[in-house]
C-alpha cells in the first residue's frame, strides 16, 4: 500500500489531507488543542523523511496550493487590519518596532554565539522577528475571540510580517550582492519586488471592490469573488517570481479602505479556506525531516526562549502607554508565540536563488516544528487567559 501511494502522489495527499482533518477534530473536542497544531504532527510524521508515506514536497503544485492558502489568510488579515488605529494609538506601532528590532538584534547575537555563518544569522534573525499570520488568524477565528489581545495580536502579526519579509528580503539582497557583486540584481531580489509585489496587490485591492460595486454585489457572492481574486493573485506573483505575502497583505489592506469587510459567517473563505489550512499546515510540517530536528533542537530551545522573552517583555514595557494593562502585555507577548508557516513559505519563495538556509541550519528546522505544534496552543491558552474566549468555544 505504502509503495502503490509512493507512486501515486495524487493519492497519498487526499489520504493525508484526510487523516490530518480526522485526527484535528478529535484532538480538538477531547482536549481541546487548536487544529492546525494536530495537522502539523500528522504532516510531519508522514513526510517522506519519516514514514514516507508522502512523496517529497519539492511538488510545484502542492507548493502552490500551500501559497493560495497563507495568500487567503493573508488577505482576510488585510481585511481586519485598521490603520487609523496607529494614528489614534501610535505607541501600537512603536511596540511593533521596537519589539521586532529587539527580537532581530538578541537572535541575531544568540546565532553568532553560537558560531552561525554571518548571513545564515541575518535570515533566521529576520525569520524570528515575524509571527506566523496564518497561526494567529486561524486560532482568533475557531477560538470566535474579541477583545483588546485579540485586535493586538492580530495588527502586531501584521506589522510584523511586513517588518520580517523587508529585513528578509534586504538580507537575500545582501547575499546576492555578496555571490555575484551585481548592485541591480541584488535590489531587484530585495527592495524592488517587495514594492511591486504590494503594487499589484493594491491594484487588484482597487479593482475587485469597484467591479462588486458596479454589479452591485457585497454580499455571499462577494467572498467568491475575492477567493478567486487571491488565488490570481498568488498565481501571477508566484510565477512573477514576486512575493505573495506582501501582495495578498495589501489586496487586504486595500479592500478594507475600500469599506470591504468579510462577515463571521465568511471568515476562513468557508470550506476552500477550511480545507486548504489543512493542507498548508500538512505542507509545511512535511518539508522537515527528523535528523535535522534532532540535530537543531538544543540551539531551538535557546532561541525560542530568547525570542519569546525579548518580544513579550517589549510588549509588557509599551503595554500602559499604549493603553493596556501589564497582564495584558504579557497575554500578548505569548501570542505571539506562532512562526512556522511564515518561515516555510517565505524560504521557499527564495529557493530559485539557491540559498537553501533551511538545508543549512537544523536550529532552524526544530523550530518551525516545535513552534507549528507549540505556537497555536500558546496563543490558544492566551485568549482564554484573557477572558476573550466564548464560554461556548470548542462545542
Amino acid at each position: 500500500m505504502q509503495d502503490f501511494l509512493l507512486i501515486s502522489p495524487d493519492l497519498a495527499w487526499p489520504f493525508a489531507l484526510a487523516l490530518a482533518w480526522i485526527v484535528g477534530e478529535f484532538a480538538h473536542r477531547l482536549i481541546r488543542v487548536p487544529r492546525i497544531s494536530s495537522y502539523g504532527i500528522v504532516g510531519f510524521f508522514l513526510a517522506s523523511g519519516q514514514s514516507g508515506f508522502l512523496p517529497s514536497v519539492d511538488s510545484g503544485a502542492i507548493m502552490l496550493l500551500a501559497n493560495i492558502a497563507f495568500g487567503l489568510i493573508l488577505f482576510e488579515l488585510g481585511c481586519r487590519i485598521n490603520l487609523r488605529w496607529l494614528r489614534t494609538n501610535p505607541w501600537l506601532g512603536v511596540t511593533s518596532l521596537v519589539e521586532a528590532s529587539a527580537t532581530f538584534a538578541a537572535v541575531f547575537l544568540v546565532a553568532r554565539w553560537f558560531d552561525m555563518p554571518l548571513i545564515p544569522s541575518l535570515l533566521l534573525s529576520s525569520l524570528a522577528m515575524a509571527t506566523s499570520p496564518a497561526g494567529v488568524l486561524r486560532v482568533v477565528n475557531e477560538q470566535r475571540s474579541s477583545g483588546q489581545v485579540t485586535e493586538r495580536i492580530l495588527h502586531l502579526s501584521a506589522f510584523n510580517c511586513v517588518l520580517a519579509v523587508f529585513t528578509f528580503k534586504a538580507v537575500v539582497g545582501l547575499w546576492v550582492f555578496q555571490s555575484t557583486g551585481d548592485i541591480l540584481h541584488a535590489l531587484w531580489n530585495s527592495l524592488i519586488v517587495l514594492l511591486v509585489s504590494a503594487m499589484i496587490g493594491g491594484i487588484f485591492g482597487v479593482a475587485v471592490p469597484s467591479l462588486l460595486k458596479k454589479l452591485g454585489n457585497r454580499g455571499h457572492d462577494a467572498t467568491v469573488a475575492f477567493a478567486i481574486a487571491v488565488i490570481i493573485l498568488v498565481v501571477l506573483t508566484h510565477t512573477l517570481q514576486f512575493s505573495p505575502v506582501p501582495a495578498a497583505l495589501a489586496f487586504g489592506l486595500m479592500a478594507r479602505h475600500r469599506r470591504i469587510a468579510l462577515s463571521q459567517a465568511q471568515q476562513n473563505f468557508g470550506a476552500l479556506g477550511n480545507m486548504l489550512t489543512v493542507l498548508l499546515f500538512v505542507f509545511m510540517a512535511a518539508t522537515l525531516e527528523w535528523p535535522m530536528v534532532m540535530a537543531g533542537a538544543g540551539l531551538a530551545l535557546v532561541l525560542m526562549v530568547v525570542r519569546f522573552a525579548v518580544k513579550t517583555a517589549c510588549i509588557v514595557a509599551f503595554a500602559r502607554l499604549s493603553g493596556i494593562t501589564s497582564r495584558k502585555g504579557l497575554l500578548t507577548g505569548m501570542a505571539l508565540t506562532p512562526l512556522s508557516a511564515f518561515v516555510i513559505l517565505l524560504l521557499e519563495q527564495t529557493r530559485h536563488l539557491g540559498i537553501g538556509l533551511m538545508d543549512q541550519m537544523a536550529a532552524l528546522a526544530a523550530i518551525t516544528l516545535m513552534l507549528e505544534i507549540i505556537g497555536p496552543i500558546a496563543t490558544q491558552w492566551a485568549l482564554v487567559l484573557a477572558k476573550e474566549v466564548p464560554d461556548t468555544t470548542g462545542t
